[in-house]
């Protein structure tokens, strides 16, 4: 993990965003998929939230051994600490009444202000799932702290995943 700020970025109060690289992302996903076994917890099926828990989600029911998977679809951050009112489900939407009576591991990337992770855990628990969630990230401001977690930090994170713009086709990047 390494940490980043220029210094006309601290000038202008640039946030100190914090990076993820492969390897250690690798890392963390078997320490999460090892803390929920260590705490008994054997979950029937993993679910992400999509897009920022997919990959951590995939690795972690690997480790687990857990080959039920699936996802939801949630919209609240469009940028940089900007956010929709409300996170948002899209479709397609989750089979919600295949997690009846199912252990679920709830897996996203990070518990920012935690209302993302709140919604789904309640819809999944009103469904009659018992759930856990797992995050790489936990915020101090977050409004629920997940039952794993691999680390807390208070800066913005760049994943892997993430940290470079979309592909542009037109101009050329591959």
């Amino acid at each position: 993990m390494t940490f980043e700020q220029s210094d006309a970025g601290a000038r202008q109060g640039e946030p100190i965003r914090e990076i993820l690289g492969w390897d250690e992302f690798g890392d963390a996903a078997r320490s999460l998929a090892a803390d929920v076994l260590g705490s008994g917890y054997r979950p029937d099926l993993v679910i992400a939230i999509a897009r920022g828990g997919l990959l951590l989600a995939g690795a972690i029911a690997y480790a687990l051994g857990t080959k039920q998977c699936g996802s939801i679809n949630v919209e609240f951050y469009t940028g940089v600490d900007e956010r929709l009112p409300e996170p948002v489900l899209h479709p397609p939407m989750l089979d919600v009444p295949a997690v009846v009576g199912k252990r679920v591991l709830l897996v996203d990337d990070v518990s920012d202000s935690g209302r993302t992770l709140a919604k789904v855990v309640e819809l999944l628990a009103d469904a009659g799932a018992e759930v856990r969630s797992a995050t790489l990230y936990v915020k101090p401001r977050t409004v629920l702290v997940p039952d794993y977690a691999y680390r807390e930090t208070p800066h913005w994170i760049v994943f892997p995943w993430s940290a470079l713009p979309p592909v542009d086709v037109e101009a050329g990047a591959a």
